[in-house]
């Protein structure tokens, strides 16, 4: 029994901690976080500003280095964070936050993207937070090692898209130039962008790929692991000088209307967000009809505005700062 060790420990790190911040400068210290690109207000924030805000707890456990680690942290909601600063949508497009992403950067240049839809509480309310302090023992302590900032991935496999000395927050549009075809049904779509193998796709080379059917509510949807369709069967162009260069990226599902809705690589790779989404192309053992012969189904979200009907295009990006 190491009881009355660990809590001493624990305690005499939590003092450290707050020792080396202290002579750091203070609980803000000199660095700061910009919330910038499509936003009202852009904003440079410390830790007194986030301190200011609706505070959240939140407990994450995800593997780092084939290790299990848990943490408690304390910070302020993303969502939150992003929509205070005025996130920038054209009126005249519906639900266009879809068509919207965030890209955190570290001091270290380490880049991940969270899609809007996926942060939204409407959506895929991933309770993502600015933390700014982490709960050692029975003591909130200040980030240090890992700050002031980091935000966070609850749920995530991998603890990849928990950036840490996170400094900028950037708020983009994404890059996808594909406009409406008229709207209508459609029977083929395009994939192009950051892949490998760029082509067309009807139903007879979806029906081709391994099938997957994902139930939501009372519906039973059969189609292809949009995941797997993306990382097998077109392939990523990434970089492997990068560490975890497909965080930084994201995919835009488009339909014949010129509907967008914006998927992070890191929210469907099964080893981070592990999001089972799937180009659909039958609905209780029927062909979709008035949804166009595939759509996006999306089953933990929400709301179905990203479940892209008529699909037309699937393009994939790198996220521009």
């Amino acid at each position: 029994m190491h009881t009355r060790f660990d809590g001493a420990l624990s305690t005499v790190r939590a003092a450290l901690l707050a020792l080396a911040l202290s002579a750091c400068g203070g609980s803000d210290g000199a660095q700061s976080l910009s919330v910038a690109g499509a936003v009202d207000h852009p904003s440079s924030s410390t830790v007194s500003d986030l301190q200011a805000m609706s505070a959240t707890t939140q407990t994450d456990s995800f593997s780092s280095a084939g290790a299990s680690q848990t943490h408690t942290y304390t910070g302020t909601s993303l969502w939150g964070l992003l929509s205070a600063a005025g996130i920038q949508v054209d009126a005249t497009r519906k639900n266009d936050v879809l068509n919207r992403y965030v890209l955190a950067t570290g001091a270290d240049g380490y880049k991940a993207v969270f899609s809007l839809g996926e942060i939204n509480p409407d959506f895929g309310n991933r309770a993502s937070i600015v933390a700014y302090a982490e709960t050692v023992g029975a003591t909130s302590v200040p980030l240090v090692d890992d700050g002031p900032f980091r935000v966070t991935s609850p749920g995530d496999v991998k603890g990849g898209r928990h950036v840490a000395n996170l400094v900028r927050l950037d708020v983009r549009s994404s890059g996808s130039a594909i406009a409406t075809v008229g709207g209508g049904v459609s029977t083929q779509f395009t994939v192009s962008g950051a892949v490998l193998r760029p082509g067309t796709y009807d139903l007879a080379a979806l029906q081709a790929l391994p099938v997957v059917t994902r139930t939501v509510g009372t519906s039973v949807y059969t189609g292809t692991s949009l995941w797997d369709f993306l990382n097998t069967t077109v392939g990523l162009k990434t970089n492997a000088a990068v560490k975890n260069d497909s965080l930084g990226m994201y995919a835009v599902a488009t339909g014949s209307d010129g509907y967008k809705a914006v998927f992070s690589l890191g929210e469907l790779d099964p080893s981070f967000g592990n999001q089972p989404d799937l180009i659909a192309y039958a609905l209780g053992g029927a062909a979709l009809t008035t949804n166009g012969f595939a759509r996006l189904v999306v089953p933990n979200d929400v709301k179905a505005g990203r479940y892209v009907s008529n699909l037309i295009s699937i393009e994939v990006f790198a996220a521009e700062p």
